[in-house]
């Protein structure tokens, strides 16, 4: 079969390199390259390979339908068939061995999928693999049930998480993501990287400037992020809308830097927002597209805007994953955003190469930049698993057992300390400082991060050494310091002491259950109900929680009756606060019952 499409040198490398892992290996691997380095055609290629060695259907998913028809359009180039299977992109065909599809409509038809032998699925193609859902999770799975050997593929220019930090484990040069940057990865291993930084050494990429701000950003500080990164409704209102002066003092800078550009992309928080900088720019050259914006009316303002009769194009969460406008010369950021991954698709929009374009000039009018590409490289931005890491910042050690390179924190306490390549602080002799716990170590490491191949399938397993450890009192293999239950036998390695206090803390965190606490602080606020009654609010705080009950002085039925002899014994009427209160959450309705007062209070164990 004659190729029409003949792939750059970089593309060459990272397939062979695709192809040489999977005839060693059954584990996910993925591919992470840079935005305009042409994973479409990489995609195609791969396709074609496979399908031609083994016979079988390769199926390739997109999370639009735009990256499915691109990837589906590269590969007819190569000459050969393929099916679009795709609801959003007007497809369900599956008469060809290659098939594009989208997660949702190969779910709805998943049986479809579930081919054997000859017939069934050697690939399984995943773009944009950063985005993998439980969806795409579901989806392999299902295929896998009639294809235990089927291979998956993950193509990314971000290959990192916000919260979960890399997706994959080991780089191709054998260097493991250690636990501070790589929690949960779903690929084992990433076979080829293709930088944006070496597509633009290479003339493939055009090169980003910086550009210098000449107006007030926005004040984004109380901007924080919950654990789905997402920020506060209210915190963005305060941030972004009704700052008209600022608002337009912005857009200015912006006309005024791209005088002399061909097209701007401007990226604004939410869709009033977006409509305040609207207000200022140019409306015969100026368009928004937004998340509502009617489908066919998004087609023809991105078609005007690819054919410059919009200089100006202002979205929300729409044009930063599979939106190609070469000529895009001017990127401005006016959303902050938690996201690594997000702010290098944002800033990759305008990377790739196009007649008489020089440069991408890039504005942040937030405090994205400085957050997460603090040395000014926005081709090496800081990547968390999690919280930040503790004082001492980051080393590389390399594991004893398998040679493995591990990048951990340092511990500060240590950090003038002499240690070897794994790591221990080694004394004046050169020998390694042994404590009562073993070995010390200078960083905060736990295990190794390294994989080793194991079986005829070349599966993974992650390497058994461990910095600091447990031993199980049952059959004395190392754990984890923080595991509660061997790895090995599954017998219980808690301390009992600190059991103890896991315990108490379980109770105190859980208030459906019976405990009494200290009062701290107790207020009572006379009322009178909906049908005349007197009525008491008294609002408690303890050291664990704030919780209000409500009294009727004058009630009539027991439990009212009881509730306040109760209360008004311990406290005089209301006049003074109880030492402790015994209470109870009722999970169905949420109202708090007091059971008791000056009972003696829940104490935590001493250590």
């Amino acid at each position: 079969m004659e190729v029409v499409v003949k792939l750059r040198p970089y593309q060459q490398t990272a397939h062979d390199a695709a192809v040489r892992y999977m005839g060693l290996s059954t584990d996910p691997f993925c591919i992470v390259a840079a935005t305009g380095a042409g994973k479409s055609l990489i995609i195609a290629a791969l396709a074609d390979t496979i399908h031609a060695k083994t016979g079988k259907r390769i199926l390739c998913l997109a999370p639009s339908a735009e990256l499915v028809v691109q990837n589906a359009e590269k590969f007819l180039a190569t000459g050969s068939p393929a099916s679009i299977y795709s609801a959003s992109a007007g497809g369900r065909c599956l008469r060809h061995k290659v098939v594009f599809a989208s997660p949702l409509t190969v779910k709805n038809r998943i049986s479809a999928f579930q081919k054997h032998g000859t017939d069934g699925y050697a690939l399984i193609v995943l773009d944009e693999c950063h985005q993998i859902t439980p969806t795409i999770k579901g989806i392999i799975e299902a295929i896998r049930m009639a294809n235990p050997n089927v291979r998956v593929c993950g193509l990314t220019a971000t290959p990192y998480r916000l919260g979960s930090g890399y997706i994959f484990v080991k780089w191709p040069d054998g260097k493991a993501n250690g636990e501070k940057s790589c929690r949960t990865p779903y690929f084992t291993q990433c076979v080829d990287e293709i930088g944006a930084r070496a597509l633009i050494d290479m003339g493939y990429l055009t090169p980003p400037v910086i550009g210098q701000i000449n107006a007030d950003g926005y004040d984004t500080g109380g901007l924080v992020a919950n654990r789905m990164g997402n920020f506060d409704k209210a915190a963005v209102d305060q941030a972004y809308h009704g700052h008209g002066r600022k608002t337009s003092a912005i857009v200015a800078d912006i006309v005024a830097k791209s005088r002399n550009r061909a097209g701007v992309l401007i990226f604004a928080a939410t869709v009033q927002h977006a409509y305040e900088v609207m207000a200022s720019l140019p409306p015969e050259y100026s368009a928004i597209v937004t998340g509502e914006t009617p489908r066919r009316e998004r087609k023809r303002m991105l078609r005007d805007f690819r054919a410059r009769k919009l200089k100006y194009m202002v979205n929300v969460s729409v044009l930063t994953v599979g939106f190609d406008a070469p000529h895009v010369d001017v990127v401005a950021i006016l959303r902050k955003t938690e996201s690594v991954g997000l702010l290098q698709q944002i800033v990759g929009r305008g990377l790739r190469l196009d007649g008489g374009k020089d440069d991408c000039l890039v504005l942040d009018y937030t405090t994205n930049l400085d957050d997460h590409c603090p040395d000014g490289d926005l081709f090496s931005p800081v990547i968390r698993a999690g919280a930040p890491p503790k004082e001492g910042g980051d080393v590389e050690v390399i594991c004893p057992e398998c040679g493995t390179i591990n990048e951990v924190s340092m511990n500060g306490e240590y950090e003038d300390y002499e240690h070897d390549e794994a790591g221990y602080i080694l004394d004046l002799e050169g020998e390694q400082v042994q404590s009562e716990h073993g070995h010390i170590a200078m960083h905060y490491g736990r295990r190794c991060m390294g994989l080793t191949p194991v079986g005829a399938q070349g599966k993974h397993e992650r390497c058994d050494y461990r910095w600091t450890s447990k031993e199980c009192p049952h059959c004395e293999a190392p754990n984890d310091i923080a595991a509660r239950y061997c790895a090995e036998c599954k017998g219980e390695i808690v301390d009992p002491n600190e059991k103890l206090h896991a315990d108490f803390k379980a109770l105190k965190r859980d208030p459906t259950k019976p405990q009494t606490d200290d009062v701290v602080r107790m207020e009572c606020v006379p009322g009178v109900s909906r049908a005349g009654n007197k009525t008491m609010r008294v609002e408690f705080v303890t050291k664990w929680r704030q919780f209000t009950i409500w009294l009727m002085p004058d009630g009539t039925h027991t439990r009212a009756m009881r509730d306040w002899r109760m209360f008004a014994d311990a406290t005089n009427d209301g006049e003074a606060s109880p030492r402790t209160v015994s209470y109870s959450k009722d999970a169905e309705s949420g109202f708090f019952r007091v059971l008791g007062y000056d009972r003696a209070p829940d104490m935590e164990p001493e250590t």
